[in-house]
C-alpha cells in the first residue's frame, strides 16, 4: 500500500519499537513526526535517514508528563505537517517496585505519560481526522494489559486502561472513516531487550539462542523474540483499506503468550 500524502505522529519514537514503527510508515510513503526526550541535535541523523525514503520527517522534543507539553507537541506536529492522519500513542514510562513501596510520584507520572497523554493526543487529533473523513489511531498496549506481573503495577494498570480507551474511541468514531486499535506486542527485539539478552549471555555463559529462550521462559511459547519491523508491518496493514472494518480491536503479536 502507499500512504503518500499522509502524516503520522509516533510518540516515544526516538529509538526502539517506536522508531521501527516510524520507519515502517516511512517506507509506505507516510510523512513522519518523531517524538522523544532527546535533544534535537541527537536526532538529526535519524531524521535524515527517514528522509531518504522520500518523505518529510521532523523530530519534536517534549516531556509528556505535562498536559501543556502534549498540547504543544500536537500543535507543533500539525504546523509541520498540516494535519495528523495517523497517531501512534507509544510513549511510556515504567518503574519497578512492589505496591506497598511504590512511590506516589512514579504512579502519577505513569498515569500522565502512559494514559493521559494518549487521551489528550487523541482529543487534539480527532478534529482533523473527522474533517478529512480518514484517520488511524493506535494505542500501544502490552501482554501486561491482559496479564498481571509483580512489581509493575503502574505498567499493568495503564496498559490495561489503554484497552478501554481504545474501545471507547472506536465506538465514538464509527462510520467516520477513523479506526482506533490497540497493538499488543510481547517481548520485542529492541536495543533495550538486546542488552538484557547480552547480560544473560555474559552472566550465565549462554550462547545467544539459549539466552533468548531463557529470557522468554514462561512468556512467549515460540521462544523467539518479536521483530520490531513485524510490528511496524502490522501497523501499516491496519492503515490500509483492507483494515477499514477493524476497529476497537486488540491486535496481539506476542508469540502465543496470551494463549498460554
Amino acid at each position: 500500500m502507499t500512504m503518500k500524502g499522509k502524516s503520522a505522529l509516533i510518540t516515544g519514537s526516538s529509538n526502539g519499537l517506536g522508531l521501527a514503527m516510524a520507519q515502517g510508515l516511512a517506507r509506505a510513503g507516510c510523512n513522519i513526526v518523531l517524538h522523544g526526550l532527546e535533544r534535537p541535535a541527537a536526532m538529526e541523523r535519524t531524521v535524515s535517514e527517514l528522509k531518504e525514503q522520500g518523505v518529510v520527517a521532523v523530530y519534536l522534543q517534549a516531556d509528556l508528563r505535562s498536559t501543556h507539553a502534549v498540547d504543544t507537541l500536537l500543535n507543533a506536529a500539525r504546523e509541520q505537517m498540516g494535519s495528523i492522519d495517523v497517531l501512534v500513542n507509544n510513549a511510556v514510562v515504567r518503574h519497578f517496585a512492589s505496591i506497598d513501596t511504590f512511590p506516589e510520584q512514579r504512579w502519577n507520572e505513569a498515569l500522565s505519560v502512559n494514559l493521559s497523554a494518549a487521551f489528550r493526543a487523541i482529543q487534539l487529533a480527532l478534529p482533523d481526522m473527522r474533517s478529512r473523513r480518514w484517520g488511524r489511531i493506535f494505542n500501544m498496549t502490552s501482554v501486561y494489559g491482559s496479564r498481571a506481573v509483580a512489581n509493575r503495577v503502574d505498567y499493568v494498570t495503564t496498559k490495561t486502561a489503554l484497552l478501554g480507551l481504545t474501545r471507547a474511541v472506536a465506538i465514538e468514531t464509527v462510520n467516520q472513516g477513523i479506526t482506533c486499535n490497540a497493538i499488543c506486542p510481547g517481548s520485542v527485539l529492541t536495543p533495550n531487550i538486546d542488552g538484557r539478552i547480552g547480560e544473560l549471555m555474559d552472566t550465565r555463559g549462554l550462547n545467544r539462542d539459549d539466552a533468548v529462550r531463557e529470557f522468554l521462559r514462561g512468556k512467549q511459547p515460540t521462544g523467539e523474540l518479536v521483530e520490531a519491523a513485524h510490528v511496524a508491518d502490522l501497523l501499516v496493514f491496519l492503515c490500509s483499506a483492507s483494515a477499514n472494518q477493524i476497529t476497537g480491536a486488540t491486535m496481539p503479536i506476542e508469540g502465543g503468550w496470551l494463549a498460554s
